[in-house]
C-alpha cells in the first residue's frame, strides 16, 4: 500500500488539570527531518517525542507543534509570562504593520496567548506532572494515527492515479506496436531500393554491404524495447500494491521505463511513433512527479 508524505493530524484532550492540543503537519523530504515546538515546561520530554515520531514516520519533513493549557484548580498555579506575551504581542502588531492591514488588536492578544511558554507553570507535584505527561502521551499517539490514516489515504488516491498512467503508457505502446506493423514494410522499400544502387555501382562491395545491413537492422528494430518496457509497466504495478510503501524504488522503475521510451524513440525513426513517444513521455512525468511525495 502505497503511503503519501503529505499528512495532517490532531488531536485535543481535556484532563483535570490541562487541555492539550498536539497538531502534526508532514511534507515530502527525502529523508526524516522533525521540527518541535513544544513548552519549556515539557522541553525535556523532546526526545520521548522525537522518538514516538520516528516510530511512526518513515519519511517527510515533520512539524510538531504542541500546546498544553492548565484548566480548573491548576491555573492557580499558573502565571501569565507577561514579558514573553508582550513581545510576542509586540512582534504580531509589528508583522500585520508590515503586512500593511489593520488587525483587531484582541485577536492579536488572544494569539499571543496561545505562544509557546506563554504561561509560568509552578507546579511541583511530580504525581500530579506524570498524570499529565500521560495525557499528553496520547494526545500524541492520536494525532499520529491521524497523520498516519491521512498520508495512507493520500497514498490511496495516488495509487489509483499511477494505475490511470500506466494503463494510458500501455495503450500508447499498443499503438506503437501496431504503427510498427506498418513502418517495418517502409523500412523494407528504402533497404530494397538501395540494394538495387549498390548492386547496380560497379565498385559493389559485398562485404560493405552485408556490414550496412546488419547495421540498419539493428538501428530500427525496436522489439526488445517493447518487451522491456512491457516488463518494466507491469514490474511497477506489481511494486505499487506491494505491503510496504517504496517510493524511492518505484522512482528508479521510472526511470528504468523512461530509458526504452527514449530508445524507441530515437530507433524508430517515424514520425507516428514519435507523437506516440511524446505523449508516454507526459504519462512518464506525471508518475515521476507523483513518486517524489511517496514514503
Amino acid at each position: 500500500m502505497l503511503k503519501s508524505m503529505t499528512g495532517y493530524g490532531v488531536s485535543n484532550i481535556e484532563s483535570d488539570s490541562i487541555n492539550v492540543t498536539v497538531e502534526i503537519k508532514t511534507l515530502n523530504s527525502k529523508f526524516l527531518d522533525i521540527y518541535c515546538r513544544i513548552p519549556r515546561n515539557y522541553s525535556e520530554k523532546e526526545i520521548e517525542i522525537r522518538n514516538l515520531i520516528t516510530q511512526s514516520m518513515e519519511r517527510g519533513k515533520v512539524e510538531f507543534t504542541l500546546t498544553v493549557q492548565p484548566v480548573g484548580k491548576t491555573i492557580a498555579s499558573t502565571s501569565v509570562n507577561r514579558p514573553l506575551i508582550n513581545a510576542y504581542y509586540q512582534d504580531l502588531i509589528a508583522t500585520a504593520s508590515e503586512l500593511q492591514f489593520a488587525p483587531d488588536l484582541t485577536e492579536l492578544f488572544r494569539i499571543a496567548l496561545q505562544m509557546p511558554n506563554a504561561y509560568n507553570n509552578e507546579t511541583v507535584d511530580e504525581t500530579s506532572r506524570e498524570n499529565d505527561w500521560t495525557q499528553i502521551k496520547v494526545a500524541v499517539m492520536n494525532a499520529l494515527h491521524k497523520c498516519t490514516v491521512f498520508r495512507e489515504q493520500e497514498g490511496k488516491m495516488t495509487s489509483d492515479k499511477f494505475t490511470d498512467y500506466i494503463k494510458n503508457i500501455e495503450n500508447l505502446l499498443a499503438g506503437v506496436t501496431e504503427q510498427d506493423k506498418q513502418r517495418i514494410p517502409n523500412v523494407r522499400e528504402r533497404l530494397e531500393k538501395q540494394v538495387r544502387e549498390l548492386l547496380s555501382d560497379d565498385n559493389f562491395d559485398s562485404n560493405r554491404f552485408e556490414q550496412e545491413l546488419i547495421y540498419y537492422v539493428e538501428k530500427f528494430d525496436i522489439s526488445e524495447e517493447k518487451i522491456r518496457l512491457a516488463n518494466h509497466l507491469t514490474y511497477f504495478i506489481e511494486t505499487m500494491k506491494a505491503s510496504e510503501s517504496n517510493g524511492k524504488k518505484l522512482n528508479f522503475i521510472a526511470q528504468e521505463i523512461g530509458r526504452e521510451i527514449n530508445t524507441i524513440g530515437s530507433k524508430a525513426n517515424d514520425v507516428a511513433i514519435q507523437h506516440l513517444v511524446v505523449q508516454m513521455k507526459d504519462e512518464l512525468e506525471k508518475i515521476k512527479e507523483q513518486t517524489m511525495n511517496i514514503i
